[in-house]
């Protein structure tokens, strides 16, 4: 399928979102991967994963980029070589990235009841703004934070951050769309942007650190 969605978020800030309906071998025929990635996509052993992985290159085309302009440092972040900021994500058939001037992390995630069952394990201080009374908006609500602390955590990239101790999400509403979160994280705090949205049942979030 060709390109799902495009958020142009600001002249020098895209968000593209693809959703996977090609085959294996369709996407192997229209992708040319570097020696590492084609090592890296061969050794997987789900074919969703890599249906996802070769979608990722296929969004990075419509940019005018290649699987050869993409690097990952020790830590598995990848970063383009024209030095700008690059974020990805993918959750079961739809896969998405932010390519950016600044600093921006991505995620994108399927809403579903099992998100209730892990909540103590990423929440903690947004217990008190989360109605778990409404199962539908605390699922919803789940997902978004959840999104947003692994985005937070795909800028920072550091060992021992931790989604419940460390990251806040302020207080928000579904219909905002955006909202803000800080880091406290080793005698610092860093404060941050997000935006959301949700597409079909999937919901899409996208954080920048904030200047």
């Amino acid at each position: 399928m060709p390109l799902y969605k495009t958020i142009n978020f600001s002249p020098t800030t895209q968000i593209l979102v693809w959703k996977i309906t090609e085959s294996l071998a369709q996407l192997r025929n229209e992708v040319a991967l570097n020696a590492s990635n084609t090592l890296r996509v061969n050794a997987m052993k789900s074919e969703l994963h890599q249906r996802a992985f070769l979608s990722v290159r296929k969004l990075l085309q419509e940019k005018g980029y290649t699987d050869f302009d993409l690097e990952y440092d020790e830590f598995g972040k990848p970063h383009l070589k024209d030095g700008k900021h690059i974020s990805i994500s993918h959750s079961h058939e739809f896969s998405t990235i932010i390519i950016s001037n600044q600093k921006a992390g991505i995620d994108i995630e399927l809403q579903r009841e099992k998100i209730i069952k892990i909540a103590d394990k990423f929440v903690n201080y947004e217990f008190e703004f989360l109605n778990k009374q409404n199962q539908e908006e605390y699922i919803r609500k789940l997902t978004v934070i959840w999104g947003i602390k692994e985005s937070i955590f795909k800028i920072r990239n550091e060992i021992g951050i931790s989604f419940k101790e460390h990251i806040q999400v302020k207080p928000f509403q579904i219909n905002e769309k955006s909202g803000s979160a800080s880091l406290h994280f080793q005698n610092k705090t860093e404060d941050f942007s997000f935006h959301f949205e949700e597409i079909e049942n999937f919901t899409l979030v996208y954080v920048f650190e904030k200047h």
